[in-house]
């Protein structure tokens, strides 16, 4: 008996040491741009913000988000939960989040390079709640600035296609691409 229980606690020992699986984003975009993007979140790096970004997705609070402002060379940002549904007045996209706390910030030695996947905030580093963007190209300027929260692993062209904002600060004018369906991965 007690070398079974030995052996129990030695498996469990060793589940527990060994790596979590990873966490990801599945992206259904439509509109301009139409297929499915793939996000390895980093866990490991930004574990509150990976832990608020599943949820909202786990809730469906993402699906059929707009992505309301798309700068040409620089990235597509999303996720305003609370003025950014389609199927609403999105003159407010991009001011809101959702209704947990904003979260504080996960500083990391990951670089803003095409692919990356980092959170939006105010002015304060402290001010992410939501709203993430997806990078076209490098990004130096963001480094050590914002949270790194993934990394777009398939789907990159999609992303490519997504409908740039023409008006100011990047703003998408008319009607823009949004996030039809979100699902978490492991």
């Amino acid at each position: 008996m007690v070398a079974t229980v030995s052996k129990y606690l030695a498996i469990i020992a060793a589940l527990a040491a060994s790596p979590a699986l990873a966490t990801g984003l599945e992206i259904d975009i439509s509109g301009k741009a139409n297929g499915t993007v793939v996000i390895d979140l980093f866990e490991d790096v930004a574990p509150k913000h990976v832990e608020q970004i599943t949820a909202l997705a786990a809730e469906g609070a993402y699906n059929g988000v707009v992505f309301h402002r798309v700068i040409e060379g620089f990235m597509a940002q999303t996720g305003d939960v609370e003025f950014g549904k389609a199927d609403g007045d999105t003159a407010g996209a991009g001011r809101g989040g959702s209704d947990r706390p904003d979260l504080p910030a996960e500083f990391s030695e990951l670089n803003f390079e095409r692919g990356i996947v980092g959170m939006a905030r105010s002015q304060s580093p402290n001010s992410a709640n939501s709203q993430f963007f997806i990078m076209f190209d490098e990004g130096s300027f963001l480094n050590g600035q914002y949270t790194v929260v993934g990394k777009v692993t398939s789907g990159m062209d999609v992303v490519d296609e997504i409908k740039l904002g023409t008006g100011g600060n990047g703003a998408v004018v008319g009607t823009p691409d949004q996030m039809k369906a979100v699902r978490v991965t492991e």
